[in-house]
């Protein structure tokens, strides 16, 4: 009997491992398509730890009936260690934190680099701006906007940048980090615990399973663009509490991150090369980041949409708008857009009052392997072979 002691404290262990094995990246982890057997393993957590329990104690006056009773002690112990450190340091949540402190910068407060790179959202006369080495770690950022609640997410692993409305059904929801799936971050809602993913703003587990959160528009700029494009914008300043935790030095933003799984691939088309990926009606088309380097703009047709991608001059900056079908000729300065003989700046503004603004696309840079995941339709002018 005493060896039920034993097995129900391995089966603990191997269950709290794998628990977390399917949703952070481990080894083998992440190729697989376990995200329900993940969620059941998650659902019925408790439903294992009692039976495991069960058995552990159905064997422990045996156990422990023996001359070396610290075996069975210091199995106990080990045991312990080893769950507390699954859920409470090897958890997504416990790794990477939200912020404590929320504060904002106007530009004569803004000490960093201009080079410093931002996602950005607008509404009205309020632009926000929050510094990727920042939200790489915290992973989760909830903020307001005109007064409107935001979720501003990020995910390394991916480099994907996403702004979401935390409504689900019309009512306010909280998130939290859960992991992740396909080497996307992962959210949970407090009301379900439906797990989302942050590249699709989709619900791809649980009660809430096919639902989508709203998504709100932001665009990729470093400081400087920004605040030349919104003299009155704020950005989001570093939270004391989390500055060791930070990429102070901006090596990811830059695509200078030594981690594999964070690094950047220098090539076209490779897993880790650099794309932008762009949301259209008629789907989703991705251009090599390389290409743009080289060209400075490009301009496509995707079904009955015109679009064109500028790059700003400080070769950081990038922007996608759809122009009208009948633009004869388009020239980017780095500075200013013409098409024809109306001119805009680089967020699309006409610097003409009596026209319209240009629309901007969806549109973010993204690791090429992650946006043809979560884009599995997606289109490249020269993709690397799926």
């Amino acid at each position: 009997m005493k060896n039920l002691f034993y097995l129900g404290l391995g089966m603990l262990v191997l269950f709290e491992f794998l628990k977390i094995y399917f949703i952070m990246p481990f080894p083998g982890s992440q190729q697989w398509d376990s995200i329900d057997f993940a969620y059941f393993l998650h659902l019925y957590r408790w439903v294992f730890r009692i039976a495991l329990g069960v058995v552990i104690l159905a064997g422990v006056v045996p156990a422990v009936s023996v001359k070396r009773r610290w075996v069975p002690a210091l199995s106990l112990v080990i045991t312990m260690a080893a769950i507390w450190a699954f859920n409470f340091k090897m958890a997504a949540d416990a790794m990477f934190q939200e912020p404590r402190e929320l504060r904002f910068l106007a530009r004569d407060s803004f000490d960093e680099n201009d080079s410093t790179l931002v996602v950005a959202i607008e509404k009205g006369d309020e632009a926000k701006a929050y510094p990727i080495r920042y939200i790489v770690y915290h992973h989760q950022v909830r903020d307001t906007l005109a007064r409107e609640p935001v979720m501003v997410t990020y995910c390394s692993v991916c480099r994907t940048g996403r702004v979401f409305s935390p409504f689900v059904d019309g009512k306010p929801e909280n998130f939290r980090l859960v992991g992740m799936d396909h080497f996307n971050a992962m959210f949970e809602d407090k009301e379900t615990g439906s797990w989302w993913q942050q590249a699709t703003g989709e619900a791809i587990t649980g009660e809430l399973k096919g639902k989508k959160l709203d998504e709100i528009e932001s665009i990729q700029l470093t400081a400087g663009a920004f605040f030349k494009a919104y003299p009155n914008g704020k950005i989001m300043a570093a939270d004391p509490n989390f500055l060791s935790k930070y990429d102070s030095l901006g090596k990811f933003e830059k695509g200078k991150s030594e981690s594999k799984l964070t690094g950047t691939d220098p090539f076209s088309w490779n897993e880790k090369s650099w794309v932008v990926g762009v949301d259209l009606e008629k789907g989703a088309k991705a251009y090599d980041w390389n290409l743009l380097l080289e060209k400075e703009s490009i301009r496509d047709r995707v079904g009955s949409q015109d679009i064109l991608i500028l790059l700003n001059k400080d070769t950081q900056s990038f922007v996608v708008f759809e122009i009208p079908s009948d633009t004869q000729s388009h020239l980017w300065t780095g500075d200013t857009l013409y098409l024809d003989s109306a001119a805009y700046s680089f967020t699309g503004k006409s610097l003409n009052p009596t026209q319209t603004d240009l629309k901007r696309l969806k549109a973010y840079q993204e690791f090429w392997h992650s946006w043809r995941t979560f884009r599995p339709g997606t289109e490249g002018p020269n993709p690397k072979p799926l």
